[in-house]
């Protein structure tokens, strides 16, 4: 077993995936010696009830999935020899936009957000493991998952057109989720990223996309 399919069957223990690997430059201003960086996201299905059982999610203190992330991903790191980094906790944050786009499974979708080549728009990070060894990458996909789809279903989702090829209209969408039409939208998640042909197929829950939601909108 190589260390990046042993990293990923360790990884899938606690329902999380490779969702992209990198290697680093200096330019990413991460400590010297720091060669491979791999990008964790939630394992579907079955993320949301493993998340759901864990102490951080039972204790009922504030910001349980940061800090089970932090726990479990700064385990895995320790384990390794690694360096743990993640998506929150800034500013400064960590360029997770860009180095998705550097590992090659993830794009720039019609409606300007991040598609995943698995998770399609229901792509989300948890953190990311920065390992001293620079280990040999499989080649992600040559063309965005986008480019395959004729339709493009999430150019025409959005009711209120807050989210469109033009970019993204964060205060529209907040008017938008205050009346009874933007209930559905809180209750199983953005229109638009449902509307993605591989999100439906990734088995993401309404519940975990109602939680984020209401973290968003609050």
């Amino acid at each position: 077993m190589t260390q990046l399919a042993h990293i990923a069957a360790h990884a899938a223990t606690e329902r999380l995936a490779i969702f992209g690997a990198l290697h680093l430059t200096p330019a990413d201003g991460l400590p010297e010696g720091l060669q491979t960086l791999l990008l964790l996201g939630p394992a579907e299905p079955g993320f949301w009830a493993h998340l759901c059982a864990a102490p951080e999610w039972q204790d009922g203190a504030p910001d349980p999935v940061d800090r089970w992330s932090r726990r479990v991903i700064g385990a895995m790191a320790c384990g390794l020899g690694a360096k743990a980094y993640f998506p929150f906790g800034g500013p400064p944050y960590h360029p997770f936009y860009q180095w998705a786009l550097r590992s090659g499974r993830a794009f720039a979708s019609p409606v300007t957000l991040l598609v995943h080549d698995q998770a399609g728009l229901f792509v989300s990070y948890r953190g990311a493991i920065a390992l001293h060894e620079r280990l040999e990458l499989p080649d992600g996909p040559a063309l965005s998952p986008c480019d395959r789809c004729a339709e493009k279903p999430c150019l025409a989702a959005c009711p209120p057109r807050a989210l469109t090829d033009a970019g993204y209209d964060v205060p529209a969408c907040h008017r938008f989720l205050d009346t009874p039409a933007g209930s559905g939208c809180l209750s199983r998640g953005c229109i638009v990223r449902r509307a993605c042909p591989l999100s439906q197929a990734y088995g993401r829950v309404e519940e975990q996309s109602a939680y984020h939601m209401r973290l968003f909108h609050r």
